[in-house]
């Protein structure tokens, strides 16, 4: 049987951050509070010419070239910072990215559980279809407010991911486990543009979530979980995944628990430096490890919870392929990380402000270190360039 999944994967964060020590001096707060409580070192700050369209298109852009864009006939857009109440971000997106335009173009919502469902899906369509190939994306901004109790956990950038057969990074399993109920952890009323969250029990389905998801996944299709060489996790803050991960810890030996607590150090050393993707966290996750490791090698299996707010959760298995180290992408995405533009709490407050839109038409001056930018909107359309 062809095995598919993730052929290339591409990330980008605007080139601004907010370090967690100045928002605690700020805040009078310990900076421990944020930096091991939280698990945070610093967060991206999003201008408004980086919504989720021109995020994406900025990480997608990294991964399509001549060899694969005609071949891209499913464009799968996660997200829950859209953009329009009925018209897709993907369609934005394959515009701008003058992708096929006989494909599929859609945009799927369920808090940061959205990119997985994508990524399924699209793995389902490429095994009938071997030879195309899907984009999936996770973009958004997080959101909460300042002065707020969720303010640590914001953040912003875009996964993007090529899915096709003979996958270079990593294959994906023809099965996983998954769970879903209508819970109140955390929603976005339709007129608010900040998140409204109860932490606590949030945290908590979470840790529920992923214990009965990874071992149905074990108990329905007979797998052994020592086989798991490393356990990725959404991390919309990274302590919220090393808190799940230390829940299933004792069923393992010590050697295994070690192995396992290294490899998620490596699995969070991007996201401790961005904050909250929402749909694209966990597959952030995946690429600082497959980034960072030093232990992994071609055939490890890896474990991969996804998790989005409402209720979802889903278990599945990685198996690393032969390309899945990439030493021009690994330098790629550190340069993005350690270039950005370190601001005060001022000037943090301020783009966080700018990023409450007016009604109606507006301009917006674009950020000349992306390549693609929200300008603004004329005549009642978004515009980008």
């Amino acid at each position: 049987m062809t095995e598919v999944g993730i052929d290339k994967i591409g990330f980008f964060t605007p080139n601004f951050y907010l370090d967690m020590n100045d928002l605690a001096e700020d805040r009078n707060e310990d900076p421990n509070k944020y930096l091991i409580g939280i698990g945070q070192n610093k967060q991206s700050v999003i201008p408004s010419s980086q919504d989720a369209v021109a995020m994406a298109a900025n990480a997608a852009s990294k991964i399509i070239d001549e060899t694969n864009r005609n071949k891209i006939d499913l464009i799968i857009f996660g997200t829950e910072s859209g953009v329009d109440n009925s018209k897709s971000a993907a369609i934005y997106l394959q515009n701008l990215l003058n992708l096929n335009k006989n494909a599929r173009a859609f945009e799927i919502k369920q808090a940061c559980y959205g990119a997985t469902a994508g990524l399924q899906m699209a793995k389902e369509y490429i095994k009938s279809h071997p030879d195309k190939k899907a984009l999936v994306i996770g973009s958004d901004i997080a959101r909460y407010g300042l002065k707020t109790a969720g303010e640590v956990t914001q953040g912003g950038g875009a996964i993007a991911m090529l899915i096709s057969s003979n996958p270079n990074i990593m294959s994906i399993s023809d099965d996983s486990a998954f769970h879903s109920e209508d819970i109140m952890d955390f929603w976005r009323p339709l007129k608010n543009n900040v998140a409204l969250v109860d932490g606590h029990y949030s945290n908590d389905i979470y840790e529920q979530f992923f214990m009965k998801t990874i071992h149905d996944y074990s108990d329905k299709f007979n797998y052994d979980l020592n086989n798991l060489k490393a356990i990725t996790f959404h991390l919309p803050y990274t302590k919220m995944g090393l808190k799940a991960l230390h829940k299933i810890l004792p069923e393992f030996s010590q050697t295994k628990q070690n192995e396992l607590l290294t490899e998620f150090e490596s699995s969070r050393v991007y996201n401790k430096e961005v904050g909250n993707l929402y749909t694209g966290s966990l597959y952030l996750s995946l690429l600082s490890l497959i980034d960072n490791s030093k232990n992994l090698k071609p055939g490890d299996q890896v474990g991969i919870f996804s998790y989005g707010s409402g209720a979802q959760g889903e278990f599945y298995i990685g198996t690393l392929k032969d390309g899945f180290k990439d030493l021009k992408r690994s330098n790629s995405n550190l340069k993005l990380i350690e270039e950005r533009t370190r601001l005060n709490v001022d000037e943090y407050e301020k783009v966080f402000l700018d990023g409450d839109l007016p009604d109606g038409n507006f301009e917006i001056t674009p950020n000349k270190k992306a390549r693609f930018n929200f300008i603004g909107v004329k005549d009642l359309k978004r515009q980008y360039k």
